[in-house]
Formats: structure tokens, sequence, C-alpha cells
């Protein structure tokens, strides 16, 4: 039976109160990570110094230190005066030729490790999905498998990686989701290459399948399905990569 649990979104899991305060470091990669991840929109504008202090559970100082770390890296600019504040600069996509590189470097034992890693924690995430999402949850998990609907390319890829999000959001479980963040951060964008072989007919259906599971509380099979369907992305990544070495 599901439990009525109040919902941790992707974004207040990324804003959740750190557990070390005073440092800026772990503030600027929550804010890095909340950017390049596609949590933030570009151009969106943070909330206040203030605010950011309150969510993170920090002084206005450790913020406003990690937001110059930010503006030092391009992610974010700051504006003044009336309508300013601090404002996403999400970081331009990259193109094909740089994915394939990427591929290209990853051998096949590194490309099943990093499936092991991924199949544990989304398979664990839907799993609890299921058996612990409240309606809110599942709205928001339902939504974000029909955003992979039609999408191609760098906007398939986003997809995916917000679909996962959800779901370990929904999970209700801090640390799965800070697992899948942190997965994500490290190899999801090798996971979700919009090298054109990724087909999102296949992708949005499965992701409705695993939507569906969740939604009718049944954790077994969210599990299964979703292990399932990153082993099949390991397998076509596996293929991918064998033709880029032959090319």
């Amino acid at each position: 039976m599901r439990r009525p649990l109040t919902s941790p979104s992707a974004r207040s899991v990324l804003f959740a109160p750190l557990d070390q305060t005073g440092r800026a470091e772990l503030v600027a990669r929550r804010l890095v990570d909340a950017i390049t991840l596609g949590v933030l929109a570009d151009q969106e504008q943070l909330p206040s110094e203030a605010e950011l202090a309150e969510q993170f559970g920090v002084s206005t100082v450790t913020v406003r230190e990690a937001l110059v770390a930010l503006r030092q890296q391009g992610l974010v600019q700051t504006k003044r005066g009336r309508g300013g504040g601090s404002f996403v600069c999400a970081p331009p996509e990259e193109n094909d030729e740089t994915w394939r590189a990427r591929l290209r470097e990853v051998s096949l034992s590194e490309l099943r490790d990093i499936g092991d890693d991924y199949v544990a924690i989304a398979g664990a995430a839907a799993r609890l999905a299921a058996e612990r999402s409240s309606t809110e949850d599942i709205a928001r998990v339902q939504m974000a498998a029909e955003d992979l609907d039609g999408a191609v390319g760098t906007a398939a890829a986003r997809a995916e990686r917000q679909f996962h999000l959800e779901v370990a959001a929904a999970s209700q479980s801090p640390r799965l989701t800070h697992q899948e963040i942190r997965l994500q951060s490290e190899q999801g964008a090798l996971l979700w290459l919009p090298l054109g072989h990724h087909d999102p007919v296949t992708a949005c259906t499965e992701h409705r399948a695993i939507a569906a599971a969740i939604a009718q509380a049944d954790g077994e099979l969210a599990r299964k399905l979703t292990e399932q369907h990153i082993l099949d992305t390991i397998d076509r990544l596996g293929e991918v990569h064998l033709d880029l070495l032959g090319s």
C-alpha cells in the first residue's frame, strides 16, 4: 500500500539543507548540478541570497562565496538594480562529435560498470517510488515520461535525465536521489548520448510503462522495467562504441 508521504521533487532535494554548514564549495556543487542537469533552466532567476541561505542551512556569506565561484565558471550572471539578481547561464550543448570522442575513450568494461551502478540506483529508486510516491509525485513522473514524446537529439537526452531524476525524487529517499544526481553529473551525459542511435519512440514507451507501474504501486515491475531500460541503453552504447572504433 502506498504511504502518503510529503514528496521531495528533484529541485527540493538539490536545495535541501547541507549536512555541513559553512562550506561554500558544497553550495556551489549543488547549484552546478542543478544547472548542468537542467533542473534550473537557462536565464532562470535564482532565489535571493537570503532564501538560498535558508534553504541550504548556511550563512548568506557562504552563499555569496558560492555564487562568486559560479560566476567565475560562467554559470551565473548577476544583474544589479531593479529587476536584478542572479540568473542561470546554462552551458552550451555539446555536439555529436564531442559525444563520439567521449564514447571512444570508454572501454566496454567501463560501460558495463557504469550500467551496473546505474541499474542498482535507478532500479531501487523506481521500486521505492511505486511504494511511496504521492499523487503529486506520480503526476510529475508521468509528465516527465511524456516529455520524451517527439523529442530528438539533445532534447531527448535531457528528457531521459529529467525522467530518472523525477523517479528518484519520488522514491522519498534523499540518499538515493543524491546518488542519482551523482551518476547524472558523472555519467548521465554519456548514458543518454544524443547520437541518433537513441530511439526516442521506444524510450518514450518504456518511460510510460515505468510511470504506469509506479502509479499502480507495482514496485517489482517498476524496478524490472527500469533495469531493463538501462541495460538496453548500455547494450546500445556498446554497439555504438564498437562501430566508432571500427570507423
